[in-house]
């Protein structure tokens, strides 16, 4: 007998921050179907963590089976960046594509496709975190249905705001509340109006919180001290029990033989990758194919570290602040970047006359040129890459290095014969970064992408080098003996992704207050295919997580 299946994600919730809360009486829902139920831990890859578990829960295989690593693509040919978006699923639909022996409903899945051989409703970014798709729908007209009935999602592509500024986090939070309502109310429509075999939604709402609230709820980031008197309230928390509580609306119209899972595919904590992947990998690999030059952040070495930026911050914004602290020769030019409003500063700026340098591009001439990555700080290094043995890629997780290899980049200058020596070159120079403030090294580990320089497979993701940073401790400011002190720079989201998840299952032949062993994001999909009793294909790269038994079946 089949038994149909309700999943609930919650992206990018880590466990510890889930078990912790549930310890404490929040999340009293969640806490039910662990008591009900099974829970266990999951991992998802060390690395390219932020952008590919999704991807691996919808295929069931891993971003070397799929070639899929990021949104952020490297132009074949050329030193151009692209947005590429979602994976474009030609060689494996999500595996709910199920033809017509299941009615299946998918509702705001992110970094999906409305994939063919499903057999229902598929509605996309109503109002996922980074959904990397377009809104719509199939059948077309279900989404639109929808909205005139419950309403858009307030934060759809907007669920982020500076966090200096606790007036707009806490409009912010309170946006998020309002389509987690919206959300648990079309789930409970959908679930209503038809017994579906599997039924999939995905709040985003966890991952932005973690993103931009990190700071308001959890001590272990530099600036929680500083909102201490903010007041008693946990905007992560408030978050994470709104969500609590759509979940407790959407299982209470589950079928009485339904199964259900709670799951995430990786997790969350404070942000150690933000800064050293978007602004001091970038400037390092600048300084270090360029004695002597300095791009942004600039500081004496010999002095301790200054306090974290904040002065500005909120007025400016991240990218504004940043780009005030681009190096100038000369030194007035330089102190009336720091301190005068963008836009006087660039009435006067002419004053100083051109440069006769190669400058950094600036992200707002980027966006008015609509480049898509003008808040990428990585990408204002762009015009110097030719000149690089190796450059910087931008990134939304750990630090991504390219090599600029003869017969592979249009102006590649390191030869093939070199490739190892250059990767060896940079590794060392990279492991003597260290925190300015803690004296930490800030690199954990740098995994080496190729074997063969000049293997060309598509599949290969676009750096040869992967950078893991340290996660002791959140970093505004880093110094090595090569390249001296970069920063402090502001701190941008506050938190940043783990590779650690978790499932919690209950329903017919699952045992109550039972262990799931730990496994992996591959194994997310066959386990949901198995709650489903449905078959799993041969070619998944993981296993179900957890064995029902059968003889509790009720037939």
């Amino acid at each position: 007998m089949t038994h149909p299946v309700i999943a609930i994600g919650l992206d990018a919730a880590d466990p510890k921050i889930i078990e912790e809360w549930m310890s404490q009486g929040h999340l009293k829902n969640l806490r039910r179907l662990r008591d009900e139920g099974a829970y266990g831990r999951l991992r998802t890859f060390d690395y390219y963590r932020a952008e590919t578990p999704w991807t691996t829960f919808l295929t069931g295989r891993s971003p070397q089976e799929t070639g899929y690593w990021a949104p952020l693509k490297l132009k074949e040919g050329t030193y151009e960046v692209e947005n590429v978006q979602s994976h474009d699923f030609a060689e494996h639909q999500p595996f709910y594509a199920l033809g017509d022996d299941y009615r299946v409903a998918v509702f705001d899945m992110p970094q999906a496709p409305l994939a063919s051989g499903v057999n229902g409703v598929q509605a996309l970014a109503w109002g996922a975190h980074s959904p990397q798709t377009p809104t719509h729908s199939k059948p077309e007209f279900f989404l639109q249905e929808t909205i005139e009935k419950h309403g858009e999602h307030p934060t759809l592509l907007k669920d982020f705001a500076c966090v200096m500024d606790v007036k707009a986090l806490e409009e912010l939070k309170e946006n998020m509340k309002v389509g987690i309502a919206r959300r648990g109310e079309i789930c409970k429509d959908l679930l209503e109006g038809e017994d579906w075999d599997f039924f999939l939604t995905i709040f985003g709402e966890t991952h932005s919180a973690g993103h931009v609230f990190w700071h308001l709820s959890q001590p272990n980031h530099p600036l929680y001290p500083l909102f201490a008197d903010r007041g008693s309230g946990d905007p992560m928390l408030e978050t994470f029990e709104a969500i609590d509580e759509a979940i407790g609306e959407i299982v209470s119209e589950a079928p009485e033989n339904a199964r259900v899972a709670v799951f995430a595919a990786h997790g969350m904590d404070f942000n150690n990758m933000d800064l050293p992947s978007m602004v001091f990998l970038p400037e390092f690999m600048f300084r270090l194919n360029f004695p002597g030059k300095y791009g942004l952040a600039r500081a004496n070495v010999n002095e301790p570290p200054g306090p974290p930026v904040t002065k500005g911050r909120a007025k400016r914004g991240w990218m504004g602040t940043v780009w005030s602290m681009k190096h100038e020769q000369n030194p007035v030019k330089g102190f009336l970047r720091r301190q005068l409003p963008r836009k006087v500063f660039e009435v006067i700026e002419p004053i100083f006359g051109t440069s006769e340098e190669m400058e950094l591009v600036s992200p707002f001439e980027m966006r008015e040129n609509s480049n898509p990555l003008y808040y990428q700080s990585a990408a204002w290094y762009q015009p110097f890459w030719p000149q690089m043995k190796a450059f910087a890629l931008p990134s939304f997780s750990e630090g991504y290095i390219r090599i600029n290899l003869k017969g592979r980049e249009p102006h590649g200058i390191v030869d093939p014969a070199d490739y190892h020596a250059v990767c060896d070159e940079t590794i060392a120079k990279l492991s003597q970064m260290v925190d300015a403030r803690t004296g930490e090294p800030m690199v954990k580990d740098i995994i080496r992408t190729r074997e063969n320089p000049t293997d060309s497979d598509p599949k290969l993701p676009d750096a040869d080098l992967v950078v893991i940073w340290q996660d002791k401790s959140a970093t505004d400011v880093v110094e090595s003996p090569d390249i001296g002190r970069i920063g402090p720079v502001p701190f941008n989201r506050t938190g940043s992704h783990r590779s650690d998840g978790f499932m919690v299952a209950k329903g017919p032949g699952i045992e109550a207050d039972s262990t799931i062993p730990a496994g992996h994001s591959l194994d997310l999909a066959p386990t949901m295919l198995h709650l489903l009793d449905a078959p799993i294909p041969p070619d998944f790269e993981g296993q179900p997580m957890l064995k029902i038994q059968t003889s509790a079946v009720v037939g």
